[in-house]
């Protein structure tokens, strides 16, 4: 009766849960660039502390860095994940945190980002595993810590079986070209691997509260796995992109049939061209960026980007001059456009971007006709909403003025919202003729469009499970467990859901929640007894913003079901504006 009661509890913490649907139009920040660091505090409160000026600038969702523990432990960025169940918590492999922070810290930069109306994407990395002792005979055998620090304890733990042979010709069905030698390759037709990792990505997305995945080289990934993988428990519905360098028929084959639908894939056959029309200096054939990519033939399948962490880092394939052009392409054009952190933050083209993450925004809307096109410039409108005129001129030496047939109609009155241009009027016929400077562009649209962006605020929904074989531990009879802390803002309503194994409890066992306030100061408490439903709700008001933490005890717990399992599942809202303090 009591596993039944379990049972039914964990399905209306299901129902319970908040999700959001994957997002298909806006601005996506990467928001992080290979070995990034913070001076004197960690990367995860670097971000807290920009998520209102990310808002605020029009970006509607930040793609950020792996968050397990990689093979290397603080210095591993984590491609090279090691254990799937420690997100900077457990003392493995050399450290508590990641590269990136603690798991703390990460849950409040994902909490921070919502308050700030920001989605959360979370690089997924699903293809292999890694770990520090690779060169031994035992590089295929992984065990891991427990909520106590016990060694090979930990969930998930993986043998030989769980991988490829070396030489891979035991590969999984459907896998597109995979030519890696990332690290020990996971098998995913085997179902200890594929069912472990369903169930470590459905215990991540609840732990978090994020609304969609980066998925890491997706090439050497079998499809029907990774369809499965995102259609599973709390991934199901949330937004993908895939990482896969191919040509953009290979691309639009994996987004559309191998995928059905379920994943967007990021668009590098533009990206190579973006780069060649940058780096050619005047001698690129402009022509070619019409429906160039993928974006050209499946622009709702399509994440555009201009650099990356890893194209930034090769000096092959990083974009050396004239960057501007990229991005004007990228947020005028159809496609889910992606900002490189370092671009924005650290090369000086803030101000530029802004004004284009502006014009995406505000203006740029619908499909995509060719107006103009030769050697040196290239001329498209975006047809829905107010229209948008653009066009691109590569020429480093030469202004351009080009005759355009415009869908704005007759004697309308044109405004560039780049500031680039001047005003011009469409003729009786709808025609204009548009100036663009040498080595820059314009953008088009209708007189008298402005506006800001409004930043809503978003609670954020994270759980805490609490089990031997995680990194929190159960309930205890001798004492207090510190199940987690929350970084709340002041006036709004903490909730928080309690699921717990009653299992063969007595008329004396009970369970008892406390949640202390940033001052230490105990402010609620839930008690459930043996006559109670395995379910129990806590709700609160905070009267102070900051670190609320929440604590577990059993009593009287029989010997069956001493240390009770359970998940708390806390629903808050985290303030806007945040200053890390500086660490020693």
């Amino acid at each position: 009766m009591k596993t039944k009661r379990l049972a039914t509890a964990l399905f209306i913490a299901a129902l319970i849960l908040v999700t959001y649907s994957p997002a298909r139009a806006g601005v996506l920040m990467q928001g992080y660039f290979r070995d990034a660091k913070a001076l004197g505090k960690s990367w995860w409160d670097n971000l807290s502390e920009e998520a209102h000026e990310m808002r605020s600038a029009g970006f509607t969702a930040v793609w950020i860095p792996p968050v397990l523990k990689g093979a290397s432990g603080g210095f591993s960025t984590g491609f090279d994940p090691f254990d799937d169940y420690d997100i900077g918590s457990k003392d493995e492999e050399g450290t508590v945190g990641t590269h990136w922070g603690t798991r703390e810290e990460l849950q409040r930069t994902v909490a921070i980002m919502r308050a700030n109306g920001l989605d959360v994407y979370v690089d997924t990395v699903l293809n292999h595993r890694k770990h520090r002792k690779e060169d031994d005979a035992d590089d295929k055998q992984f065990r891991y810590r427990d909520a106590f620090g016990r060694e090979n304890s930990g969930r998930f733990g993986k043998t030989p079986a769980d991988f490829h042979r070396d030489d891979k010709k035991d590969q999984d069905a459907n896998v597109p070209n995979d030519d890696s030698s990332f690290g020990p390759d996971l098998k995913h037709d085997n179902p200890h691997v594929s069912n472990g990792l369903k169930q470590a990505g459905d215990w991540l997305t609840k732990a978090l509260g994020v609304q969609g995945y980066r998925l890491d080289y997706v090439k050497g990934i079998s499809f029907t796995f990774l369809r499965d993988y995102l259609n599973f428990g709390a991934m199901e519905g949330k937004f993908a992109v895939g990482e896969f360098q191919a040509s953009r028929e290979d691309l639009n084959n994996w987004t559309r049939n191998s995928m059905q639908g379920r994943a967007s894939a990021l668009d590098f056959p533009l990206r190579d061209l973006l780069k060649e029309m940058c780096d050619g200096n005047g001698f690129f054939d402009m022509r070619r960026l019409d429906h160039a990519g993928l974006t050209g033939i499946n622009p709702a399948g399509s994440v555009t980007f201009v650099e990356s962490h890893d194209t930034q880092d090769n000096t092959k394939a990083r974009i050396v001059n004239n960057k501007h052009l990229a991005y004007a392409y990228t947020l005028t054009s159809e496609g889910y456009p992606v900002v490189f952190y370092r671009d924005y933050f650290d090369f000086g083209l803030k101000a530029l971007i802004n004004n284009l993450i502006w014009i995406h925004e505000k203006i740029a809307d619908g499909e995509t006709r060719e107006r103009f096109k030769d050697d040196d410039v290239f001329a498209y409108e975006r047809l829905g909403g107010s229209h948008l005129l653009a066009a691109i001129n590569d020429n480093g030496t030469t202004d351009r003025t080009v005759p355009v047939a415009a869908g704005f109609g007759p004697n309308v009155q044109l405004h560039d919202y780049t500031g680039h241009s001047g005003d011009v009027f469409t003729d009786g016929n709808g025609n204009v003729n548009i100036r663009i400077p040498k080595n820059s562009f314009v953008a088009y649209s209708r007189t008298g469009i402005d506006g800001g962006f409004h930043v809503s605020q978003f609670a954020v929904t994270q759980e805490f499970a609490g089990a031997p074989d995680l990194d929190i531990k159960p309930a205890d009879n001798t004492g207090f467990v510190t199940v987690g802390r929350i970084f709340a803002q002041a006036g709004n309503t903490i909730r928080a859901d309690l699921f717990y194994d009653g299992k063969d409890w007595t008329p004396a066992t009970k369970i008892e929640l406390d949640l202390d306030d940033p001052s230490n100061t105990k402010v609620s408490v839930l008690i459930r007894t043996a006559a109670d439903s395995e379910f129990g709700t806590m709700s609160f008001v905070p009267q102070q913003t900051g670190w609320h933490t929440f604590q577990i005890r059993s009593v009287d717990t029989p010997a069956q079901n001493e240390k009770p399992i359970y998940f708390l599942k806390v629903t808050y809202t985290a303030p806007q504006d945040f200053t890390a303090p500086q660490k020693p």
